[in-house]
């Protein structure tokens, strides 16, 4: 594309249809997008809007759309074609920064992100002048492009926080900070005396704090992996100003807004942060400051309301005071009792209160709502800062905190019972505050594994939880009842058995809940206590405990899933999900109308899915009813075709991508589950599963191979003989596949399948070119992964088509090659092969090399006889070699960047594991002694010889056992 009026005049007009809300508009606009963005100029068509264009509305689309496109397409995977040309990749580099520090904040931001996106690829060895670029812009005074420039590095530097340390890491950092903290310093210090001159302009005061906090964020990036030695040398002119920001307080910044957090409240938020970070990692050379600090924050927290804007500084505040309380050397700090008092009463009570906020975030935010108290990303609330710190007091001082806070939690609930419709709110702290105190460890696969002894969870839970459970009706006080649904989900580990065998038709009743919370909570307690372990790790619930619950379970939760607000709730899905595991048989009554309401789910959710949680635990049911019904009857793989290949054919049609691997995935699961030949409906699929555009998506891969294998299986004759012309594209897909380092043990388990199905004549003319094709791949790039996967597939086809064969196609190829593979890969390599079934492949391929391969006996080769033999008893007997060289680090399939759908395995779609070999050899160690018995047989006298002369004792002596367990001898 050139970088010409007309072009801009296109995107421009296609930019605009992709803010279209009518679909019919909007769809082929994107398509037109994704079909142009691999051309040479794209990008700087994209930059060139975004800067010229006179409508705002453009600019802001095309910084969009070219952020997401550095995003799919800036990372350079191996084996892939590079997407973005040089010359384009320079270009960029060389004018976004300009670019960025010029253009209007909103703007600035999306190209901050695409800055930082580079820079997580080419910074610093391929963008050397990345930095030197920002940091002369701190002398330009314009706070505009300052704060550009600190919003580009913050998102630069925040993975600094999350990375796995590393000589890489290390170098880089410190590359950062001789180039960046000094700089950094120096403006902060100017930042602050600004803020004093202009300590009466708003305006001003507004841009110098949004520098700070930007400031102080970069601050904590920079210390976090290791203290600095710039920053500690420094730390009196850091720690002296993060002060004295902590307690000033000036009018001009203080918000109307009870929502939304100002620019003060964010700077001493950050500000506890960085305070937290010290006192837990650096405590040493942060001592001398930690008492003022502590103060400083105690004094914020006494002082500061309960609005919302407030949040997030008070959580902050919290987690500073927990992260000292539970250090032993500042234990001394909280010992007093009238200390530990004060907190609990002016820190921690007033914070676990539920607010009229809480209540409508409850009513009119349930997914938000849930998604903090639920999964723990409640990180920034109030309640969850409290709770922290309780746990943290209970660390040295729990008998203390335990007294203390037995007597709120009585006072409350007798408040509670003088007046339960008013006093609600006081239970609910109550039962807040027994779970916090109550908590000591806890995970999200068993709930709390730790608890504090000193509280009584299970008359607790039959006086004050059990009764809300029971009431009459599953609407009234819906926050207390979410609070006892999520205090039988927290301790159901340490509640009996009997108790929650109690609860469990109490639940089932709150699936009917009009609160979304509610019979949420209701549906992910149940899902949660379906997956308990008992004793040898049956589950704790039996399919019989719940017999007589079926019914009403299952009709809950499908209703549950017509409610409003939760169509598509994972909650409910995944408990469906759990119950089929649990239940079992017991479902099968039930399954046509399970699966019409689940086809009917899939059909309305695949017309835009939003939700892939939900998603995939609605594939995993599917591929439940599937699985227990058909073990039961195996016929019935028909009526789940019937039911299920309509809505198929429309996800394919329509390339809904979400979908189209959980639709490979189901269709293997049934076309495993026919016993004969392959029905005409899959043979009608069969040459569009090997259209190369659906190779190109890395999710589509391994669903595709395993479908595809399960052609081979049921039905190789069929393609043999109705579908021969399709053999060509079927190898196509193994040649791709071959060439990736990420994807060629894909290739391999196509190949394995096709050699080990496909009628011999069938694949005759192209056995040549597949072993050439392997030796190629073997030439370019060797790798540990490739050599094990060609070692099973060698031993394969031995297997498959005779020893001889196998030395007869290496030699074809070239002379003496079947040679150079055995000294120069099967000898060396062999140990590295891992897994059982992969393991007894290359012990009867090598032990049919050795004994029905009449060259082996006398050529060349026969030298290379006791080596083999020797590796092959190193592969039973030695531990299995997992060492992987240096420089091989093998790309993820789930790590390839982009947007494509990720690959993502249904556990109830797995596939049972194949044996080749089979029933043909039992133990391997026996085929083997049997095999040179056979041997020995045939040509007396030599095999005793080769053995004595060159193998070696312990060999010879693992030797004897196998041919003394086998009861033979050799001649």
């Amino acid at each position: 594309m050139e970088l010409s009026d007309a072009n801009l005049q296109t995107l421009t007009e296609y930019l605009k249809k992709t803010l279209d809300p009518d679909p019919a508009i909007r769809r082929p606009a994107e398509k037109f997008l994704e079909s142009v963005e691999g051309s040479q100029n794209y990008p700087l068509l994209l930059l060139t809007l975004l800067e010229k264009s006179q409508e705002n509305v453009i600019k802001v689309c095309a910084s969009v759309t070219f952020k997401n496109y550095i995003k799919r397409n800036w990372r350079i995977v191996e084996d892939e074609p590079n997407k973005i040309c040089e010359s384009d990749r320079i270009a960029i580099k060389a004018n976004i920064v300009p670019l960025m520090l010029s253009s209007p904040e909103q703007i600035q931001k999306q190209l901050s992100d695409a800055i930082s996106i580079i820079g997580r690829e080419d910074f610093p060895q391929k963008w050397p002048d990345l930095l030197t670029e920002m940091v002369n812009r701190f002398q330009s005074g314009d706070f505009h492009v300052i704060n550009g420039v600190l919003r580009t590095a913050h998102s630069l530097f925040k993975r600094y926080r999350h990375e796995f340390k590393s000589n890489e890491l290390w170098t880089e950092i410190k590359l950062v900070l001789d180039a960046f903290a000094l700089p950094l310093t120096n403006l902060f210090k100017a930042t602050i005396e600004l803020c004093s001159t202009h300590a009466n302009d708003a305006s001003a005061l507004k841009v110098l704090f949004s520098s700070l906090i930007l400031i102080a964020k970069l601050f904590y990036s920079l210390n976090f992996q290791d203290l600095p030695e710039f920053f500690e040398d420094n730390m009196e002119t850091w720690m002296t100003n993060f002060h004295s920001l902590l307690t000033l307080d000036n009018k001009l910044l203080q918000t109307d807004d009870e929502e939304e957090a100002g620019l003060l409240e964010l700077l001493k938020s950050q500000i506890c942060d960085n305070a937290a970070l010290y006192a837990q990692k650096y405590d040493e050379e942060f001592q001398p400051y930690l008492p003022r600090f502590v103060t400083a924050i105690w004094n914020l927290l006494v002082t500061t309301g309960q609005e919302v804007k407030y949040d997030l500084l008070v959580s902050n505040a919290i987690q500073f005071l927990a992260s000292v309380c539970e250090r032993p050397h500042y234990k001394h700090l909280f010992e007093d009792q009238n200390t530990l008092t004060s907190i609990c009463e002016k820190v921690i009570v007033p914070n676990m209160e539920f607010r009229a906020a809480d209540e409508e975030a409850f009513e009119d935010n349930s997914e938000e709502y849930i998604r903090r108290d639920l999964e723990g990303s409640d990180i920034d609330t109030r309640r969850r800062a409290a709770c922290d710190l309780v746990r943290g007091l209970c660390k040295f001082f729990e008998g203390p905190v335990t007294g203390i806070f037995s007597g709120y939690v009585n006072s409350m609930l007798q408040e509670y019972a003088k007046n339960p419709s008013v006093n609600w709110k006081h239970k609910d702290a109550a039962i807040y505050l027994v779970t916090s105190l109550a908590s000591k460890a806890q995970t999200q696969k068993h709930g709390i594994t730790q608890a504090n002894e000193l509280v009584n969870l299970t008359e607790f839970f039959v006086n004050h939880i059990q009764p809300d459970l029971k009431s009459a009706s599953v609407n009234e006080f819906p926050v207390l009842k979410a609070d006892g649904i999520k205090y039988i989900m927290i301790f159901r580990n340490q509640v009996p058995k009997e108790q929650l065998l109690v609860s469990i038709p109490l639940l089932i009743n709150h699936l009917q809940a009009e609160s979304i919370v509610v019979h949420t909570y209701a549906a992910h307690a149940l899902e949660r206590l379906f997956t308990m372990r008992g004793t040898n790790n049956t589950t704790l619930i039996t399919a019989a405990e719940m017999a007589p619950f079926v019914e009403v379970l299952l009709t809950n939760l499908f209703k549950a899933l017509t409610l409003p607000g939760s169509s598509e709730n994972e909650y409910i899905m995944k408990a469906i999900m759990r119950s089929f595991s649990l239940l079992q048989e017991s479902i099968i009554p039930y399954i046509p109308s399970v699966i019409t309401q689940l086809t009917q789910k899939l059909l309305a959710v695949s017309k835009n899915p939003s939700k892939p949680h939900f998603n995939h635990y609605m594939f995993e049911s599917i591929c439940l009813s599937i699985r227990i019904t058909c073990k039961a009857n195996p016929d019935a793989v028909g009526s789940f075709e019937e039911a299920l290949f309509m809505v198929f054919t429309e996800i394919l049609q329509n390339d809904v991508q979400e979908f189209i691997p959980y639709v490979f995935q189901v269709m293997s699961l049934l076309l495993e589950m026919h016993k004969n030949e392959i029905p005409s409906s899959y043979m009608a699929l069969f040459p569009h599963l090997l259209q190369p555009v659906l190779w190109e998506r890395t999710g589509n891969i391994p669903p595709l191979v395993r479908l595809l294998q399960a052609y081979l299986e049921r039905g190789a004759n069929t393609i043999a003989s109705a579908a021969a012309d399709k053999i060509p594209g079927l190898l196509g897909v193994f040649q791709k596949l071959i060439a990736s380092k990420a994807n060629d043990h894909q290739g391999f388990y196509l190949l394995n399948s096709i050699i080990e199905h496909m009628p011999p004549e069938s694949v005759d003319q192209y056995r040549k070119q597949i072993f050439i094709l392997l030796f190629q791949r073997l030439q370019n790039s060797k790798t540990t992964k490739f050599i094990k996967s060609f070692l099973v597939f060698i031993n394969l086809y031995g297997i498959k088509y005779g020893a001889l064969a196998l030395q007869e196609i290496f030699d074809s190829i070239q002379p003496k090659m079947f040679g150079m593979v055995l000294e120069k890969i099967i000898i060396p390599e062999i140990q590295k092969v891992s897994g059982q079934v992969e393991k007894k492949i290359c012990a009867v391929g090598i032990t049919k090399i050795l004994t029905e391969c009449p060259p082996m006996m006398d050529t060349e080769y026969t030298k290379l006889w006791t080596p083999l033999l020797q590796a092959l008893i190193g592969l039973f007997e030695l531990p299995e070699d997992d060492t992987i060289p240096d420089e091989e680090h093998f790309i993820d399939i789930e790590d390839t960047p982009g947007y494509q759908t990720a690959f993502s395995q249904l556990a109830f779609a797995g596939k049972k594991e194949h044996d080749p070999v089979g029933q043909m050899v039992n133990n391997p160690r026996i085929h083997l002694a049997q095999s040179l018995h056979k041997l020995s047989t045939a040509c007396p006298g030599r095999v005793p010889s080769m053995l004595s002369t060159s193998l070696n004792a312990e060999a010879l002596q693992y030797l004897q056992g196998y041919l003394q367990a086998a009861s033979v001898t050799l001649l």
